[in-house]
């Protein structure tokens, strides 16, 4: 009995220790602190920038145990802007984005592993009511107090994915077959 009652105290610790270090952020969107950006090449020629600017999310992080970090993400698809208003009308058809029957596209991690140059996080993407596994290069940028008495971590992702893999099959050339996802966020801690 004398041996039991150390080895479970120490295993209380552990287990409270351990569950000390996971911490949830939601994402700072109100602050103007994230985003989630886009590009795709035009004609081969250029590179055509966009942002979604209304989304919202939440991630978990555990700097020592990656295996137990989670990341949900909702974008409104309507809030596609790529500085042109012509442009972002035709994003929204049914010929790309299809926002009047899909308003939303999703993220919802299922993995994150430590890489040597940070992160992987694996996860589906729901885009157009499809959804396909893609996996997130992150990085933390930093981590640490706020001036208002908050804890925050920001990181930064980019991911390659296929239009037509979201049945986004309007042919824009050979050079513009993927979009390249640049995705920066800063999660303030919840309590």
């Amino acid at each position: 009995m004398k041996k039991i009652l150390p080895g479970l105290a120490l295993a209380s610790l552990l287990f409270t220790t351990g569950s000390a270090l996971a911490a949830d952020y939601k994402i700072d969107k109100e602050g103007q602190h994230a985003f989630v950006n886009f590009r795709i090449q035009h004609l081969g020629y250029s590179w055509l920038y966009g942002t979604f600017r209304d989304f919202d999310g939440s991630f978990s992080f555990d700097e020592s145990n990656p295996a137990t970090d989670k990341v949900n993400v909702t974008i409104n698809t309507t809030s596609v802007d790529t500085n042109h208003a012509e442009r972002d009308k035709h994003l929204r058809s049914a010929e790309f984005l299809n926002v009047t029957k899909f308003p939303q596209a999703t993220f919802t991690s299922t993995d994150v592993k430590k890489t040597a140059g940070g992160l992987d996080i694996n996860g589906n993407l729901t885009l157009n009511g499809v959804t396909k596994p893609v996996v997130l290069a992150a990085k933390m940028i930093g981590q640490g107090d706020d001036p208002w008495g908050g804890v925050r971590a920001g990181f930064e992702a980019s991911a390659k994915i296929k239009l037509k893999d979201f049945n986004i099959t309007t042919d824009l050339g050979p050079a513009s077959q993927d979009v390249e996802l640049i995705i920066s966020v800063e999660g303030v801690r919840q309590k």
